[in-house]
Protein backbone atom coordinates (compact mmCIF):
# COMPACT_ATOMS: atom_id res chain seq x y z
CA UNK A 1 0.00 0.00 0.00
CA UNK A 2 1.17 3.24 -0.75
CA UNK A 3 0.12 6.73 0.06
CA UNK A 4 -2.81 8.88 -2.08
CA UNK A 5 -0.83 10.67 -4.75
CA UNK A 6 0.41 7.31 -6.26
CA UNK A 7 -2.84 5.67 -5.27
CA UNK A 8 -4.75 8.00 -7.54
CA UNK A 9 -1.54 8.77 -10.35
CA UNK A 10 0.34 5.11 -9.90
CA UNK A 11 -2.31 2.37 -9.39
CA UNK A 12 -2.49 0.29 -6.03
CA UNK A 13 -0.27 -2.38 -4.93
CA UNK A 14 -2.33 -3.91 -2.45
CA UNK A 15 -5.51 -5.93 -3.88
CA UNK A 16 -8.18 -3.17 -2.62
CA UNK A 17 -11.94 -4.76 -1.14
CA UNK A 18 -13.68 -2.02 -3.24
CA UNK A 19 -16.79 -3.30 -4.15
CA UNK A 20 -20.13 -1.90 -3.02
CA UNK A 21 -22.37 -3.93 -0.58
CA UNK A 22 -26.11 -2.87 0.20
CA UNK A 23 -26.26 -0.31 2.84
CA UNK A 24 -27.65 -1.61 6.61
CA UNK A 25 -29.75 -0.15 8.99
CA UNK A 26 -26.32 1.24 10.75
CA UNK A 27 -24.70 2.24 7.67
CA UNK A 28 -28.07 4.19 7.08
CA UNK A 29 -28.28 5.79 10.48
CA UNK A 30 -24.08 7.02 10.42
CA UNK A 31 -25.32 8.50 6.88
CA UNK A 32 -28.33 10.53 8.03
CA UNK A 33 -26.16 11.73 10.44
CA UNK A 34 -23.19 13.33 8.12
CA UNK A 35 -21.00 10.80 8.63
CA UNK A 36 -18.88 9.49 5.45
CA UNK A 37 -19.30 5.73 5.20
CA UNK A 38 -17.91 3.15 2.73
CA UNK A 39 -18.65 -0.84 3.19
CA UNK A 40 -17.37 -4.31 1.52
CA UNK A 41 -18.14 -7.55 0.91
CA UNK A 42 -16.30 -10.46 2.89
CA UNK A 43 -13.33 -11.93 1.02
CA UNK A 44 -11.95 -15.15 1.93
CA UNK A 45 -10.64 -14.18 5.52
CA UNK A 46 -11.85 -10.81 5.95
CA UNK A 47 -15.39 -10.75 6.72
CA UNK A 48 -17.61 -7.96 5.45
CA UNK A 49 -17.03 -4.64 6.85
CA UNK A 50 -18.14 -0.87 7.09
CA UNK A 51 -15.91 1.88 8.24
CA UNK A 52 -17.33 5.84 8.85
CA UNK A 53 -15.95 8.96 9.92
CA UNK A 54 -17.04 12.24 10.78
CA UNK A 55 -17.00 14.02 7.73
CA UNK A 56 -15.72 17.68 7.50
CA UNK A 57 -18.37 20.41 6.95
CA UNK A 58 -18.34 21.72 3.36
CA UNK A 59 -16.77 18.14 2.12
CA UNK A 60 -18.52 15.41 -0.25
CA UNK A 61 -18.11 11.99 0.58
CA UNK A 62 -18.03 9.57 -2.98
CA UNK A 63 -17.51 5.77 -2.65
CA UNK A 64 -19.06 4.63 -5.71
CA UNK A 65 -18.24 6.97 -9.14
CA UNK A 66 -15.34 8.49 -8.42
CA UNK A 67 -14.01 6.72 -6.12
CA UNK A 68 -14.61 2.77 -7.82
CA UNK A 69 -12.97 5.00 -11.11
CA UNK A 70 -9.79 5.19 -9.46
CA UNK A 71 -9.66 1.49 -7.48
CA UNK A 72 -9.86 2.84 -3.99
CA UNK A 73 -13.35 2.88 -1.21
CA UNK A 74 -14.11 6.29 -0.19
CA UNK A 75 -12.71 9.88 -1.19
CA UNK A 76 -14.19 13.16 0.80
CA UNK A 77 -13.76 16.61 -1.42
CA UNK A 78 -14.16 20.25 -1.26
CA UNK A 79 -15.92 22.00 -4.24
CA UNK A 80 -16.34 20.02 -7.64
CA UNK A 81 -14.63 16.83 -8.41
CA UNK A 82 -11.43 16.94 -10.76
CA UNK A 83 -9.60 13.90 -10.13
CA UNK A 84 -6.48 15.85 -9.36
CA UNK A 85 -5.66 14.33 -5.90
CA UNK A 86 -4.43 17.58 -4.22
CA UNK A 87 -6.71 18.03 -1.17
CA UNK A 88 -8.56 14.79 -1.64
CA UNK A 89 -9.03 13.06 1.16
CA UNK A 90 -8.58 9.18 0.39
CA UNK A 91 -9.75 5.85 2.18
CA UNK A 92 -8.32 2.46 1.32
CA UNK A 93 -9.16 -1.30 2.58
CA UNK A 94 -7.28 -4.52 1.82
CA UNK A 95 -7.23 -7.65 3.33
CA UNK A 96 -4.33 -7.99 6.05
CA UNK A 97 -1.20 -9.84 4.62
CA UNK A 98 1.60 -8.31 6.49
CA UNK A 99 1.96 -9.08 10.85
CA UNK A 100 1.51 -6.25 11.96
CA UNK A 101 0.55 -2.66 11.48
CA UNK A 102 4.13 -1.55 12.04
CA UNK A 103 4.96 -3.58 9.40
CA UNK A 104 2.29 -1.81 7.05
CA UNK A 105 3.58 1.43 7.59
CA UNK A 106 7.44 0.47 7.89
CA UNK A 107 6.74 -1.13 4.16
CA UNK A 108 4.74 1.96 3.14
CA UNK A 109 7.87 4.24 4.07
CA UNK A 110 10.46 2.12 2.47
CA UNK A 111 8.50 1.97 -1.16
CA UNK A 112 7.67 6.13 -0.50
CA UNK A 113 11.56 6.58 0.28
CA UNK A 114 12.94 4.41 -2.51
CA UNK A 115 10.72 6.43 -4.92
CA UNK A 116 12.20 10.22 -3.67
CA UNK A 117 15.07 8.90 -1.07
CA UNK A 118 15.32 13.21 -1.06
CA UNK A 119 11.74 13.01 0.84
CA UNK A 120 11.61 13.81 4.71
CA UNK A 121 8.98 11.64 7.06
CA UNK A 122 7.58 13.40 10.44
CA UNK A 123 5.14 12.30 12.94
CA UNK A 124 1.17 12.77 12.61
CA UNK A 125 0.09 13.09 16.11
CA UNK A 126 -3.39 11.10 16.27
CA UNK A 127 -4.33 12.25 20.03
CA UNK A 128 -7.57 10.60 19.67
CA UNK A 129 -7.67 7.89 17.75
CA UNK A 130 -8.93 4.50 17.34
CA UNK A 131 -8.23 1.33 16.56
CA UNK A 132 -4.22 1.60 16.55
CA UNK A 133 -3.69 4.34 14.03
CA UNK A 134 -0.25 5.86 13.46
CA UNK A 135 -0.01 8.74 11.09
CA UNK A 136 2.61 10.62 9.25
CA UNK A 137 3.19 13.21 6.67
CA UNK A 138 5.83 12.45 3.91
CA UNK A 139 7.52 15.78 2.78
CA UNK A 140 7.89 15.00 -0.44
CA UNK A 141 11.07 16.36 -2.66
CA UNK A 142 8.52 17.80 -5.32
CA UNK A 143 7.07 19.84 -2.96
CA UNK A 144 3.95 18.00 -2.37
CA UNK A 145 3.59 16.62 0.60
CA UNK A 146 1.56 13.26 1.78
CA UNK A 147 -0.67 12.51 5.03
CA UNK A 148 -1.23 9.24 5.24
CA UNK A 149 -2.46 7.40 8.74
CA UNK A 150 -2.73 3.21 8.70
CA UNK A 151 -5.44 1.57 10.86
CA UNK A 152 -6.13 -1.95 12.55
CA UNK A 153 -9.33 -2.56 12.94
CA UNK A 154 -7.97 -6.11 14.74
CA UNK A 155 -6.99 -9.63 13.73
CA UNK A 156 -10.81 -10.80 13.65
CA UNK A 157 -11.97 -8.37 11.28
CA UNK A 158 -9.34 -9.69 8.21
CA UNK A 159 -8.31 -5.86 7.32
CA UNK A 160 -6.22 -2.99 7.54
CA UNK A 161 -7.37 0.84 6.35
CA UNK A 162 -5.29 3.76 5.62
CA UNK A 163 -6.84 7.24 5.46
CA UNK A 164 -4.68 9.66 3.14
CA UNK A 165 -4.61 13.04 1.51
CA UNK A 166 -1.74 15.04 -1.07
CA UNK A 167 -1.55 18.88 -0.21
CA UNK A 168 1.17 21.25 -1.83
CA UNK A 169 3.82 22.35 0.65
CA UNK A 170 3.00 25.38 0.51
CA UNK A 171 -0.84 25.45 1.02
CA UNK A 172 -1.79 28.73 2.95
CA UNK A 173 -5.02 26.54 3.98
CA UNK A 174 -2.29 23.58 5.17
CA UNK A 175 -3.14 23.18 8.93
CA UNK A 176 -6.95 23.76 8.55
CA UNK A 177 -6.69 20.97 6.45
CA UNK A 178 -4.35 18.84 8.35
CA UNK A 179 -6.28 19.34 11.18
CA UNK A 180 -9.83 17.93 9.20
CA UNK A 181 -7.77 15.03 8.11
CA UNK A 182 -6.78 14.14 11.75
CA UNK A 183 -10.53 14.48 12.67
CA UNK A 184 -11.34 12.36 10.42
CA UNK A 185 -9.39 9.58 11.38
CA UNK A 186 -9.77 10.29 14.95
CA UNK A 187 -13.63 9.77 14.27
CA UNK A 188 -13.52 6.56 11.71
CA UNK A 189 -15.26 3.49 13.55
CA UNK A 190 -15.30 -0.29 12.33
CA UNK A 191 -18.34 -2.41 12.30
CA UNK A 192 -18.43 -5.54 11.15
CA UNK A 193 -20.99 -6.69 8.67
CA UNK A 194 -21.51 -10.27 8.19
CA UNK A 195 -23.95 -10.75 10.76
CA UNK A 196 -26.35 -7.93 9.30
CA UNK A 197 -25.62 -8.98 5.74
CA UNK A 198 -26.82 -12.74 6.28
CA UNK A 199 -29.86 -11.49 7.97
CA UNK A 200 -30.60 -9.42 4.97
CA UNK A 201 -29.97 -11.97 2.61
CA UNK A 202 -32.19 -14.25 4.77
CA UNK A 203 -35.18 -15.77 3.30
CA UNK A 204 -38.91 -14.44 4.90
CA UNK A 205 -40.46 -16.55 6.83
CA UNK A 206 -43.71 -18.10 5.53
Amino acid sequence: MEAVRRAVRCGLAATLLCVAVTATATDRLAAARGDAVASGKADGVAAGWSIDARKPAGWTQDCCQYARAIGVDLVLYQGEWTGEPNRVMVLNVWPAKLATLDAEWQDDQKHYLQRDPAAKVEPLPLPGARLGCRGFVYHGSDHVDDAVAFCDPGKASGIRFSWSMALAADDPTRQSLLAAFAQVIESSHYRKQAAEAKAAAAPASP
